[in-house]
């Protein structure tokens, strides 16, 4: 082998490396700033999202717009659901965070729910029909797990400004704001910790389509402000610890 073509195969590998580091630079660019992949390992919004799917997040969906009742979020739950230190130590987190990345892995602090109540919400269950009320209003959950109730746990609280309250559709086996009640915060979630919006169904390929918003309409009705409201939070359970990621 001459000089030449040494030095050829050296440009060579140089330019592939080059090329991934170049990859793998723009593609952390554009999950960080508009779109992100996550991996869904849990049954807690079902039938929306399914055990193993593998869903499209857009960053950019509130940048411009508020977050609505109805609409399904995902969010950072360091602080709320979750301990803002894992434990696990550094080399553990690590690896998370890079299957995480590659969508390979759930996470333990990322979770996906629907947003039941915004600021200023008095979100109640249950009503004299058994129904979810927001506001006073009875509300029609059509996207709920078939045959689940709207919650087992009796609950009244008023959600506080820039905080959200937060459900499962499977409710039956979803830990969220409600299995947080009576611990600090109260299960409420900080809007400022919603990362975006799942758009997409990336994997199983049977699944792959977008993911319509239009269930937010069916809770938009209950509109009463909070200003006429002044009961506080009421909170009768003790706290429990959310067994699902997502």
């Amino acid at each position: 082998m001459n000089q030449t073509e040494r030095r050829s195969r050296k440009l060579g590998w140089r330019f592939v490396v080059l090329a991934v580091v170049l990859v793998v630079i723009v593609s952390a660019v554009i999950r960080s700033c508009w779109l992100d992949v996550y991996y869904i390992p849990s049954e807690s919004m079902e039938p929306y999202l399914l055990t193993g799917d593998r869903v499209l997040v857009s960053r950019t969906d509130y940048a411009s717009a508020t977050v609505q009742r109805g609409d399904v979020v995902v969010f950072d739950g360091r602080g709320s659901f979750a301990p803002l230190n894992s434990g696990k130590g550094p080399v553990a987190d690590a690896v998370q965070t890079v299957g995480v990345w590659l969508g390979v892995a759930g996470s333990d602090t990322v979770y996906v729910k629907r947003v039941i109540g915004v600021a200023g919400d008095r979100v109640r269950c249950c009503s004299t029909d058994g129904r979810l009320e927001v506001n006073g209003a009875p509300q029609t959950e059509p996207y709920l797990f078939r045959r689940d109730r709207p919650s087992d746990l009796s609950f009244d609280v008023v959600v506080p400004q820039d905080k959200l309250w937060l459900m499962g559709d499977h409710r039956s086996v979803s830990a969220d704001s409600r299995s947080l009640l009576g611990a600090p915060g109260g299960g409420m979630v900080s809007v400022e910790k919603v990362i975006g919006r799942p758009v997409r169904i990336l994997w199983p390929l049977n699944r792959f389509g977008p993911l319509e918003r239009s269930a937010s309409e069916h809770l938009a009705s209950a509109h009463v402000k909070s200003d006429h409201i002044t009961v506080p939070a009421i909170m009768p359970a003790p706290p429990a610890t959310p067994k699902d990621a997502q």
